[in-house]
């Protein structure tokens, strides 16, 4: 069930979109007696842009557009069959490449051709345009009810990809804290692990923000949730800092347990502490509230993590306290605060030589 309602939307939209385009094509002035080419080319375009940037839809639009048209073209020229399939494909990818498109408008032009020839035979009467202005008509649907009439949630698709990535980094500061607290080099290893697969993840998360962005800006009925799509906006450059930075404290935590290096017990609590704060800050984002309870758990974790400096052992755990700060900064930009205010509220170094235990 939980699938059905995260997709509830874009089924409504797809359903909505294939009726309104069959009953389009078929009404005066258009009245054509079988429109499947609408219907089809609503959901291309529905189902293809589905949280993409308007630049992704209308390449969506002009593939099933000039595949339709070279389609049409060509099979009132040479007819259908296997022979002429391939060729008709052939040429409709190559009069994409010819208008400069790009490798998604390409691709759609050679499957839009293949229904053309496989479910339109040819009119003995010669050149027919109606499967084209069903094209068109599919494809104009498309774009107002994805762009005007029901638009994606740009919060929640911002929602979808962060919060499962802030819930990762809480989950391996947590590791890399028990990791310490039991010197457990395999759980630190399995922590590095983990925390490399995250870039993926954050590569989703710019293009997502980004379609997110694009429906706030230019669709009306979602222009009031600009404000709290704002601060996942807010969020996206720091929590990429924040998951380099922790796959670099993942692998200084194997470093300063391979050296067998001292771990003062204030460090691992400094790292339960700063996960703390990454799952308060996923919290109040969901919320729309003031991220104040993750500022102070991210500047206490800066405290007891700059506590524990005068108790290293080596050059690793100097690394490890270091990194705990610059999560601690990732974490305060996340929440809004500038990098300014940042430095006010960070608990400062002490002064002097470093020594080792």
């Amino acid at each position: 069930m939980r699938r059905v309602r995260l997709t509830a939307l874009p089924i409504v939209q797809s359903a909505l979109g294939a009726a309104l385009a069959w009953w389009l094509a078929t009404i005066p002035p258009i009245d054509h007696a079988q429109p499947f080419f609408a219907p089809i080319s609503a959901l291309i375009v529905l189902g293809g842009g589905l949280g993409q940037r308007l630049p992704r839809v209308l390449e969506l639009v002009g593939g099933v557009a000039v595949g339709v048209l070279v389609g049409d073209l060509l099979v009132s020229w040479i007819g259908g069959g296997v022979v002429q399939l391939a060729l008709v494909v052939a040429l409709a990818m190559i009069a994409a490449l010819l208008i400069d498109g790009g490798p998604l408008i390409v691709t759609q032009a050679g499957a839009s051709a293949v229904l053309v020839v496989a479910l339109a035979p040819a009119d003995p009467t010669g050149l027919n345009l109606d499967r084209f202005v069903d094209a068109l008509i599919g494809c104009g649907v498309g774009l107002v009810i994805s762009i005007l009439l029901l638009p994606l949630n740009p919060v929640s698709a911002a929602r979808r990809q962060i919060d499962p990535l802030l819930t990762t980094v809480a989950e391996v500061l947590e590791s890399a804290a028990h990791a310490l607290a039991e010197r457990d080099r395999a759980a630190a290893t399995e922590a590095l692990e983990r925390a490399r697969e995250t870039q993926t993840d954050v590569d989703a998360m710019h293009s997502a923000l980004e379609g997110a962005n694009e429906v706030a800006r230019i669709a009306p009925v979602r222009w009031q949730k600009r404000g709290h799509l704002a601060a996942y906006l807010d969020v996206a450059t720091p929590l990429d800092y924040m998951t380099r930075n922790t796959r670099v404290l993942c692998r200084h935590v194997i470093s300063l347990l391979q050296r067998d290096e001292p771990v003062p017990r204030v460090l691992p609590q400094s790292l339960r502490a700063l996960a703390g704060a990454v799952r308060l800050l996923r919290i109040d984002l969901e919320r729309g509230d003031e991220p104040r309870e993750a500022r102070v758990s991210a500047v206490e974790a800066a405290r007891m993590a700059t506590e524990a400096l005068d108790h290293t052992g080596g050059f690793a755990g100097q690394v490890v306290i270091a990194q705990v700060r610059s999560l601690a900064v990732d974490v305060l930009l996340s929440t809004g605060l500038s990098r300014d205010e940042v430095q006010e509220l960070l608990p400062g170094l002490p002064e002097g030589p470093v020594t080792y235990g």
